[in-house]
């Protein structure tokens, strides 16, 4: 089976496409960057660059549907809904433009890397695939990446990849340092 798998980054690419090639046997698989969701600008670039290196070192095919930097259009999809409700979003237009890229160049499936992180929602990852696979006239693969998570880690680190510390968005990036130590004031109030 031919398979177009959306990518978010280098290092989940190391850890998912062993895991991939191995769930699909024979056939070819496309790797697929559209990610308006990932912030600030240098974030970004340095996610896609993390990719190239990657998509280069196992040498698959690269599709690319709209590579431009996307806080306009991700914030505008996102409206005014910065809560959890904002994954849902975000996924559904990451994967809608992954279904639609594979249609275009007649892959019958896609999947994508975010199945790797223990920290996404895999159930609302599946359905969402699973619809947008309907409206596209393809099929959405599903394989558990996770087991591939520890390990993207060093293969990253054996390739020189830039590794990010938060899912992609501005408001992922505050939740994951809201907390910490390091940002918070004397006082014990977050700075960010």
């Amino acid at each position: 089976m031919d398979i177009l798998l959306h990518t978010c980054c280098g290092p989940c690419l190391t850890g998912s496409y062993p895991l991939l090639e191995n769930a699909i046997g024979e056939g070819k698989t496309a790797v697929f960057w559209e990610n308006p969701n990932i912030h600030p600008f240098i974030e970004y670039q340095q996610r896609l660059e993390s990719f190239q290196i990657t998509a280069t070192h196992f040498k698959l095919e690269v599709i690319y549907g709209d590579k431009s930097y996307g806080l306009e259009r991700f914030l505008q999809a996102v409206g005014s809904d910065f809560g959890p409700q904002r994954c849902a979003v975000c996924y559904r237009l990451r994967l809608e433009a992954t279904a639609k890229a594979a249609a275009r160049v007649g892959i019958a499936a896609f999947t994508t890397t975010l199945l790797i992180s223990p920290y996404q929602n895999h159930e609302l990852l599946i359905k969402t695939g699973q619809e947008l696979a309907a409206e596209n006239g393809v099929s959405f693969h599903y394989t558990d990446f996770r087991p591939g998570f520890r390990g993207s880690h060093n293969a990253a680190r054996e390739l020189g990849l830039y590794r990010q510390k938060y899912c992609g968005c501005i408001f992922s990036e505050h939740d994951r340092y809201k907390n910490d130590k390091k940002y918070l004031n004397p006082d014990g109030s977050s700075s960010v």
